[in-house]
């Protein structure tokens, strides 16, 4: 037993004094293994389809904003900016965070008649994020002359994906999820 204690000592010791430290992490590992980055992303593609909703998402490792859509999504546009702003007129769209995503989904939220396909009860607050560990406020920037724009807040500039899955039905939806950590 006096051994297993001087052994004890001895490694607190070292650890207290630095001689023995965990060693400098790997530029490989990331947490939970997601190997995202925080620059911009991006598909240039007009697209046919029309925005029809907008939610989100918490998961172990990262908050995740759902845009779903009527047909094919075709092309976005994701990208931190200092301030987020509104399609057509260029005012800034009030948003909590320290870090702030702008999503552009080519895609109107209109028909072709100009009838609405998504309209958000509260432009300000398009879904409730309170608890989530990322996601601070989504707002609404607007659609016009055939993009979709939502500002998304965040607690701080953290990786993230962006992608687009097929479904349900003929729909599609835009997919942005956005790390915990780096």
């Amino acid at each position: 037993m006096k051994k297993l204690l001087i052994w004890l000592t001895a490694l607190l010791m070292a650890v207290g004094l630095g001689i023995l430290v965990p060693g400098p992490a790997s530029a490989t590992t990331s947490y939970c293994g997601l190997q995202w980055g925080s620059t911009a992303k991006a598909v240039e593609t007009m697209s046919a389809a029309a925005v029809t909703n907008i939610r989100t998402g918490q998961h172990y490792c990262f908050d995740r904003m759902v845009m779903d859509l009527k047909g094919d999504v075709a092309g976005y546009k994701a990208r931190y900016v200092h301030t987020v702003t509104q399609d057509g007129s260029g005012n800034p769209v009030p948003l909590r965070g320290q870090a702030f995503l702008q999503v552009t989904v080519t895609a109107p939220s209109y028909d072709d008649n100009g009838n609405a396909t998504y309209s958000p009860a509260n432009p300000a607050e398009l879904s409730n994020v309170n608890g989530y560990q990322t996601f601070r406020q989504l707002a609404w920037a607007g659609s016009f002359e055939g993009y979709t724009t939502i500002g998304l807040g965040v607690r701080a500039r953290l990786p993230y994906r962006v992608f687009t899955l097929d479904g349900p039905g003929s729909g599609s939806r835009l997919i942005v999820d956005v790390a915990h950590f780096w």
